[in-house]
């Protein structure tokens, strides 16, 4: 998912340079909003791998 996120941020820069403004506006949204759920995920299972009883094998 992280790399989604940083493929569409480099595709919204790219557009940017080459004035498509408003694909490189939709490529940023896409970008944020990837990486919001890759964070959100991450902190989940970082708190709910920690709070295993058995440790992984």
């Amino acid at each position: 998912m992280l790399g989604w996120a940083l493929t569409f941020l480099l595709l919204a820069l790219v557009a940017g340079m080459l004035d498509f403004f408003a694909l490189a506006g939709v490529a940023a949204m896409i970008a944020k909003v990837l990486l919001l759920v890759f964070l959100v995920l991450l902190v989940i299972s970082f708190f709910g791998g920690r709070f295993r009883r058995t440790p992984p094998l």
